[in-house]
């Protein structure tokens, strides 16, 4: 039987580039290729930038990781370093 591959849409919320979003991003890609290589997109929307977009997704803190496939949305507020929490957060089951 053949596992089905679920590819994941991330999206990280910042504000310009601080320390914070700078190492939320480089946590992000890290856990990202050790346990969904091929297997996901993100999406970094810096609300400096593109403020209005932080309604659409109800951002209220940065960084904010926003996983919106698979289904349902589940999000992760900090800087990502704990990789414990921020994999039973996306639901990602280490390899």
């Amino acid at each position: 039987m053949e596992t089905e591959v679920i590819n994941y849409e991330l999206r990280l919320y910042v504000a310009g580039k601080t320390a914070k979003s700078v190492s939320a991003l480089a946590n992000l890609k890290k856990y990202c290729e050790e346990h969904l290589k091929g297997q996901y997109t993100i999406e970094v929307i810096d609300l400096l930038v593109q403020p209005q977009l932080a309604e659409g997704d109800q951002i209220f803190a940065i960084p904010t990781l926003v996983r919106k496939v698979p289904e349902p949305i589940r999000k992760i507020i900090g800087d990502l370093s704990n990789e414990e929490k921020v994999l039973v957060g996306l639901n990602i089951r280490p390899r």
